[in-house]
């Protein structure tokens, strides 16, 4: 009808019909529980900054220091024991350091 459509409006009713919620929600469930395991330090950032991107908290300049802590904490324990004690909470330098440890 020519109305005018928000962005806002938009990538909310494209979300509602071809991602839906419960897949939403899996997401953000996958992310929270995410841990590098035997992933090399750049597969399981990769992985981090897919989901990330779900778990809306983490995707603001304010969460930045959580988005640290939830990196960190996903970390194998030789890593996170290099890196942890650094409290770097800049999440790029952060991914970098704990590249060089790997």
């Amino acid at each position: 009808g020519g109305a005018v459509i928000t962005w806002a409006r938009f990538k909310r009713e494209f979300l509602t019909k071809y991602f839906p919620a419960d897949e939403r929600n899996h997401k953000v469930i996958e992310f929270m529980e995410l841990k590098q395991g035997s992933m090399y330090v750049s597969e399981y950032a990769a992985k981090f900054e897919e989901l990330c991107r779900f778990a809306s908290h983490y995707n603001t300049m304010e969460a930045e220091e959580d988005k640290c802590v939830k990196f960190e904490n996903g970390l194998s324990p030789d890593i996170k024991q290099l890196i942890g004690f650094n409290e770097i909470r800049d999440f790029p330098t952060l991914v970098n350091k704990s590249r060089i440890c790997d």
